[in-house]
């Protein structure tokens, strides 16, 4: 039991260690100390069940308990009785823990906040594996297994983390791993009795083990690879390594978005939940401009098959003055300029920062932020927008229709159109294009074409949730349902612009909201919105907005890019200004602290599917859950009951017996005998006494293999039985069957043998305590016995058949070969 019982505090701690790389998942460490808890607690039940030399599946039962016991005190729902006695209310709480979980996972962002729901499931998902572990190691002697549940954990972060995961956690739960293994293997030495090493001599209980210390150093060399390799291997991970090999002015880095150049997919930075109650103040920004468009911090232009991706930005230090706009001299586009604060507050940490189109300089940024002029983003590698306050001079241009439709095609052998107008092959809305821009002649025409397309009047609308499709491409399923939110709006603009042959971008920024005191802006998370920005010869990156206006709080709109959908003088429509910000959000989700993710690529239309929301199909899950357990826990009386009856129902069998002519009544018929089969009797009698058997082993009666049928009988009758006569008979009437049966040339006919075991389980049930008999009858240890020793025969004999397998493999080494080919 001492064994039993270190073997369970290790596979306790390594559990917890397992859980290491989740710590990249939560901001604080509240989850480990609650996940301590759990794990003591069924750890604790554990210990006690095996004080008490129970079955494994009472283990089991104990070690569920403690940790229900555990979650009750962690997340009580006020109803509890002394603080740790779960009621039924503390069950419903944990239901809405599960279902707050889900709306918790679409709402927040690495890295996360202490919130009930996550931090449930988080704890639960532990337990969960502490049990299965301790079963897999104590109860079964199977802790290779136990790295299955460990891995569950691992796979957590390596969804979150698509790019690469932090190797120091990974280095831990692997060493948590290791141990068990190694302490696992060293209680099934420490059984042969002393150690030795390879020359025989004896080892002192002081001196290392010489195999041991050899495990050891293979286990950190292993462990040493299995970090290491994957980092220097190129291609492989482009976390650690990445970070120290990138230059200075490339790439981005730091908390928020993360930290890996180029995976950054702001699509799922504003997917999430869309019915959020909870505002949250991101950015205060002051103009002298009256009118001012989107505040802007991140573009998308690289279009995949699997939607919009954001590359890594390149550029100089927002230092001091940037090189002024090109100048666009033309006539219809006006240019005026303006300053700006913006001041961001401690919600909002990534490694961009926003600001107005056009910069001219920035000021008060410091040396670790960089501009990208191309792209038109203010980016770090190691530094976060988190509390930053900086001003800028930027530049505002204007256009009118008439300036853009006087812009030319661009050369098809231009850089820029080339990348920017590669669009995955799909017909549907390639023809689709060329309907809409049929007879347009000039670039900005064919925009507008595609643009108006996107109206109420064609059935556009939008949409807190969307319905799923089934054509396989989300560009296709939005352009068929036609709803949706921002982000759909401006990553199918583009792509449909890209496939009329013109370079085309999603960006990503704040609408100006509602909140306005004076000249300064308050912006909120349910101002995030992204929009399409085309680009024309000579002029630039000229922004078009083709979300439906009345669901965007802020939303501006221009002479070049109208409202569509701006309802006629005669209907009454209510101002979007006086919409508040708890109102319908311009950006699909609300994001709490920390919103913004890395490394979520879903999405051909820009990586956020949010599904409609429905009816909680918990209770339902709960029911057939239920259903199942009970029918599990049942497998074993039906069992016991089937073989009862089976062996319960000895009957006659009619013999037909040929006899010589003379000696029949009726010469040339055959003689009926009506009797007992000497082979059926015999097989009787043995499952009388298989019964008898198990019906000992369920009522906790002692069996000993090595006595004769009589001599148990006799037992029994002396011990158990010597105040029921009859059920002494029946039980002796038994035992004289199967003796007759094993050794007598003829069975043991014509007796009541099913009458006889029910006399003798009639006897046992009633001298056997509650306990007892409640066991007997929904979980018979005979057939629980059976079954454990079935598993453990096939366990071996898949063992066995492994090594002869591998055995049979390794006469074809070429290690082999080579050898016996060199003796020779």
């Amino acid at each position: 039991m001492i064994a039993h019982r270190n073997l369970g505090l290790v596979a306790a701690a390594a559990t917890l260690l397992a859980a290491a790389p989740l710590s990249a998942i939560f901001e604080r460490w509240t989850w480990l100390i609650q996940a301590v808890i759990a794990v003591a607690a069924v750890a604790a039940a554990a210990a006690l069940a095996r004080l008490g030399r129970t079955p494994l599946w009472a283990q089991v039962l104990a070690m569920l308990g403690g940790l229900t016991l555990a979650l009750t005190w962690l997340f009580p729902s006020g109803e509890e009785l002394l603080a740790v006695l779960p009621t039924p209310g503390t069950f419903g709480h944990f239901a809405e823990l599960l279902t707050g979980s889900v709306e918790a996972m679409r709402s927040y962002g690495v890295k996360v906040p202490d919130v009930d729901p996550l931090l449930f499931v988080t704890v639960l998902g532990i337990g969960a594996v502490a049990v299965l572990v301790d079963v897999l190691c104590v109860g079964l002697r199977r802790p290779a297994l136990a790295g299955l549940p460990m891995l569950a954990i691992y796979s957590v972060p390596v969804a979150v983390y698509v790019d690469s995961v932090p190797p120091v956690p990974f280095a831990i739960g692997a060493a948590g791993f290791l141990w068990l293994l190694v302490a696992d293997n060293v209680d099934r030495v420490r059984r042969f009795g002393r150690r030795f090493t390879g020359d025989g001599r004896d080892v002192d209980v002081w001196e290392a083990s010489p195999l041991a210390a050899a495990g050891r150093r293979l286990a950190v060399l292993g462990l040493a690879l299995a970090v290491l390799v994957p980092l220097a291997v190129p291609g492989m991970t482009v976390g650690l390594m990445g970070t120290l090999n990138s230059g200075v002015g490339s790439g981005l880095g730091g908390p928020g978005l993360g930290a890996s150049p180029g995976r950054v997919d702001l699509f799922a930075a504003l997917s999430g939940e869309l019915n959020q109650s909870r505002v949250t103040d991101l950015v205060k920004v002051t103009t002298t401009e009256q009118d001012p468009f989107y505040l802007r911090f991140g573009v998308a232009d690289d279009l995949r098959a699997d939607g919009f991706r954001v590359r890594g930005p390149n550029g100089q230090r927002a230092t001091g003055n940037l090189p002024e706009p090109a100048e666009r001299s033309r006539p219809g586009i006006e240019r005026t300029r303006h300053q700006a604060t913006v001041e961001v507050t401690r919600e909002l940490n990534m490694p961009l920062l926003p600001f107005y189109a056009e910069p001219a300089s920035f000021s008060d940024l410091g040396n670790s932020w960089f501009y990208d002029p191309n792209l038109q983003v203010l980016f770090a590698n190691r530094d976060n927008s988190r509390s930053k306050k900086f001003s800028f001079e930027y530049i505002r241009s204007t256009y009118t229709p008439q300036a853009l439709r006087s812009a030319q095609p661009l050369p098809a052998d231009l850089p820029l159109r080339r990348q920017q107008t590669v669009t995955p092959d799909v017909p549907e809305v390639r023809a689709l294009v060329a309907e809409l821009t049929e007879g347009e002649r000039t670039e900005y025409d064919k925009v507008r074409a595609i643009y108006d397309y996107f109206s109420e009047d064609n059935g556009f609308t939008y949409q807190l949730s969307t319905e799923e499709g089934t054509s396989g491409q989300e560009i296709l399923d939005f352009l068929e349902n036609k709803a949706g939110y921002c982000q759909q709006y401006a990553a199918a603009l583009a792509w449909m612009v890209r496939d009329a042959g013109i370079p085309a971008r999603v960006a990503f920024g704040f609408t100006n909201g509602n909140r306005r005191s004076g000249d300064t802006l308050t912006l909120t998370n349910r101002n995030l919105h992204a929009w399409t920005e085309v680009y024309f010869d000579q002029i630039g990156w000229v922004p078009f907005d083709a979300t439906p206006s009345y669901g965007v709080p802020g939303s501006t709109r221009s002479a070049w890019a109208p409202d569509i959908d701006a309802p006629e003088e005669s209907t009454p429509q209510t101002d979007p200004t006086d919409t508040p910000d708890d109102a319908d959000p311009s950006a699909a989700p609300e994001r709490g602290p920390d919103q913004f993710e890395a490394g979520d690529e879903s999405g051909a239309v820009g990586g956020g599917d949010t599904p409609a929301r429905q009816t909680p199909r918990w209770p339902l899950l709960t029911v057939v859950g239920v259903l199942v357990l009970l029918l599990l826990l049942a497998m074993p009386a039906l069992r016991r009951y089937a073989l009862r009856r089976r062996r319960g129902r000895p009957a006659p069998v009619l013999r037909t017996v040929d006899v010589p002519d003379g000696d029949s009544a009726e010469p040339g018929r055959p003689l009926v005998l009506v009797g007992a089969d000497s082979d059926r009797a015999r097989a009787d009698a043995h499952a009388a006494w298989a019964e008898l058997i198990d019906t000992l082993v369920d009522y906790r009666v002692r069996v000993d293999p090595t006595e004769t049928p009589r001599a148990t009988a006799d037992r029994l009758v002396r011990e158990t039985l010597t105040a029921d006569a009859e059920a002494g008979t029946a039980a002796r009437l038994l035992g004289r069957a199967e003796e007759r049966a094993r050794y007598a040339r003829d069975p043991l006919t014509g007796e009541p043998l099913p009458a006889a075991l029910h006399s003798v389980r009639g006897a046992l049930a009633g001298q056997a305590d509650r306990r007892t008999r409640l066991i007997a009858a929904a979980l018979p240890p005979s057939v629980l016995r059976r079954w454990r020793t079935t598993l453990a025969d096939g366990s071996e004999r898949l063992v066995t058949g492994v090594g002869r397998l591998r055995h049979r493999m390794l006469r074809f080494s070429p290690r082999r070969l080579i050898a016996q080919r060199v003796s020779r």
